[in-house]
């Protein structure tokens, strides 16, 4: 699902570890050295080697080394005070817990190992709770705000001053306003907010459930699907993850079968997160009261982009009125393939869609999802955004073989910039038992200026792309091209950050505009020129054809309106249940889900389904997911400066490079924006996607 990205969903306050630091702890440096989370500088981490007991351990020292850094930020006399040794020092502590915090929740999503999986869910809990801790540490606020007394603050360098007074008012958003006594309120609660979050993540990636089907029920799957999911002759087991779910939903004849399969997809993770999900609602709600904000959504948004719900839900009223005709429009079309295709005069049911829509554009716009699959093996792809990147941004990759890694089909690549190593990251692109089901981009490691020179970053790119079976590689439907290159624009987003200080570095971006660098760059994978570039028949080399690209195109509209909907109505749920939503009034989260769907959709709530309970978005972007279609507003209007210049022009790529990429938050995102655009941002291109102007 391109539309959920991890940098990492602990608090983004959380911190990173290498050897330089642990040099200054005598008692854990030769532990922290036989520990393959801790590394020197630079140097990557020994994944295969890793076990429950080195997550655990680490969790221990990385207490220790951060207790310790905390005391020497703490101790120093107000006079003695400097940036260095209170502001970097404070980023420092941050940016070396992160760096222990990052992979270890990594492994908790994608580690085969159960026992790893389950200590490092555990490891989670245990360091969002200790940075909880931190973020309350009353002699810490007073540490820096005694500093921005200092004369030298008016030296400091533009984002220097940023990040202070960014940090101030963040201890102050954690309660420091407050009694003592209702402090320590506050920390209770957002350690039960820890709990819940991982709660939440971990039932979700527990999920396990799936379909038994018969032979008759996979008549219209193309023959590679069928051999991936055979039990027996004549038996199938589709399971709930996207890459099973999505193609079924397509392409099977079997109205019964989609239906049974959407139902259970509706139910994943349910009932056991409906009632943490209601838990954690409640206790973000009671932290928001008790720092003196109405709602969840009051208090969140308040040093995002968007400032306020009221923002927000203007904003949210005004696309579903722009996107009202073109939606009315879709239904229309697609009731009338149903009716075309012998389904019935009835309503489109939620189950039908995808499956009526695909008829669609195979009998009106003579496009075959299927054919145009056989051109875009993933290998293919791979190139391709790499050769696509070399053009704009100057990059070349170098990949690893024999990687440490956590499981044998990961890969590794290093990412070079004028010959010099801007980055690591890693792709886990194939479905396994109990990996994360989604597509994300996993922070390992921020970038940052250090003693010893720049640290680089590292990240995952998680993914569930099909695997290739016997007879063919593995192919990738142009939505997952699309989902590839939006994912990696996070991953660009953190190899090519060039900034100071941790806290600024890479996707560590106002939420409501992390989006933004991931959505730009789907629009590559809508160009002729770059595809022909990389696809070809994986059994004829033929290149994509133009005429077969050009009904991609025409069809690229086709309810364009109803899935926009669609983000309308994921975010109007969530703002509902974060700023309008009391739990304790006896409604359930169900409740609303009916209210706003049966509101916002074109199609009813289906009585006894709960897509909240597996809606992973509500604990990563709890009041956020209004920033998917708020970030794409801006992400469509900067690549209209590609537009204007030229898709390929390398002298605009390197402009977005060096503005949007490497500067982070080190500056505001609305002045990147202006910066890069040379005017105020305005909505017309965003609006022009759509096929609304």
């Amino acid at each position: 699902m391109k539309y959920f990205y991890l940098i990492t969903l602990i608090p983004v306050l959380l911190l990173n570890v290498n050897c330089s630091d642990l040099e200054k702890s005598q008692e854990v440096d030769s532990t922290a050295l036989a520990n393959p989370f801790f590394i020197q500088d630079n140097q990557p981490i020994d994944f295969a080697s890793i076990t429950a007991n080195h997550v655990s351990e680490a969790v221990v020292m990385t207490e220790k080394m951060t207790n310790e850094a905390l005391i020497k930020i703490i101790t120093i006399k107000e006079k003695d005070r400097n940036f260095e040794n209170t502001i970097r020092a404070y980023d420092a502590l941050w940016a070396n817990y992160s760096a222990i915090a990052s992979p270890i929740y990594l492994m908790a999503y994608t580690h085969p190992d159960s026992a790893i999986r389950s200590q490092a869910q555990e490891a989670n809990t245990a360091l969002s709770q200790y940075g909880n801790e931190i973020s309350l540490n009353e002699d810490l606020y007073q540490a820096i705000k005694s500093y921005s007394g200092q004369a030298e603050v008016d030296q400091l360098k533009d984002h220097q001053r940023k990040f202070l007074n960014e940090s101030i008012i963040e201890f102050e958003r954690n309660g420091f306003a407050l009694a003592k006594s209702k402090r320590d309120q506050l920390k209770i609660i957002k350690d039960e907010l820890a709990v819940l979050s991982d709660q939440f993540s971990e039932n979700i990636a527990a999920e396990d459930d799936f379909l038994e089907v018969e032979a008759a029920d996979m008549e219209g799957l193309p023959a590679d699907y069928k051999e991936a999911h055979q039990l027996v002759e004549g038996t199938y087991q589709i399971d709930l993850s996207y890459p099973s779910y999505g193609p079924f939903m397509k392409y099977s004849k079997s109205e019964s079968a989609r239906k049974a399969l959407f139902i259970k997809y509706q139910n994943r993770a349910a009932p056991e997160n409906l009632e943490v999900l209601q838990r954690l609602l409640e206790k973000r709600r009671e932290m928001a009261n008790l720092l003196g904000f109405a709602s969840y959504s009051a208090y969140l948004l308040e040093d995002r982009m968007a400032q306020n719900p009221e923002t927000v839900w203007e904003f949210e009223e005004n696309l579903k009125e722009d996107l009202r005709a073109k939606t009315q429009l879709d239904v229309a079309e697609l009731q009338a393939a149903k009716e075309l295709n012998g389904g019935g005069l009835d309503k489109v049911k939620p189950w039908e869609q995808s499956y009526y829509f695909n008829l669609l554009l195979k009998e009106k716009y003579e496009l075959d999802a299927e054919e145009v699959k056989q051109y875009f093996a993933l290998d293919d792809v791979i190139k391709g955004l790499f050769d696509l990147t070399k053009t704009l941004f100057d990059l070349e990759y170098k990949e690893i073989s024999q990687p440490s890694v956590w499981q044998e089909d990961v890969r590794m690549f290093e990412v070079y910039q004028d010959e010099k190593l801007k980055g690591v990251f890693y792709l886990d692109l194939h479905p396994r038992a109990n990996k994360y089901n989604h597509a994300a981009c996993f922070g390992i490691i921020n970038g940052r200026l250090t003693p010893k020179g720049y640290q680089i970053p590292m990240a995952s790119l998680v993914c569930n792309f099909p695997e290739a079976t016997s007879e063919k590689p593995a192919l990738m439907p142009h939505g997952e091209v699309e989902t590839f290159f939006h994912e990696f624009g996070h991953v660009l987003h953190q190899m090519l950050t060039t900034t100071e200080l941790y806290a600024q570095s890479g996707t560590n971006v106002a939420r409501d505009f992390v989006e933004a660098p991931s959505q730009i760059f789907e629009n590559w994978a809508w160009n002729y020129d770059v595809l022909k570039s990389f696809s070809k028949h994986y059994e004829t080399g033929e290149v994509l054809p133009k005429p077969l690209f050009d009904k991609m195109l025409a069809a690229k509209k086709v309810g364009s309106g109803m899935s926009a909907m669609g983000q309308v109505f994921y975010g109007t749920y969530d703002l509902t249940l974060h700023d309008q939503f009391d739990p304790k009034s006896g409604k359930t989260t169900t409740d609303v889900l009916r209210s706003v769907q049966n509101e916002v959709l074109t199609y009813p709530y289906v009585e006894g389904t709960h897509f909240q309970a597996a809606f992973g978005h509500l604990d990563g972007y709890g009041s956020s997911y209004y920033g998917y279609l708020w970030s794409l507003v801006y992400a469509q209007d900067m690549f209209s400066v590609f537009n204007e210049y030229g898709i390929l022009d390398k002298t605009t790529g390197l402009r977005y490079r060096d503005i949007i990429l490497a500067r982070g938050s080190s500056e505001k995102a609305i002045d990147l924006v202006k910066e890069f655009l040379g005017r105020a941002p305005n909505n017309e291109a965003f609006l022009k996607e759509l096929g609304l102007e």
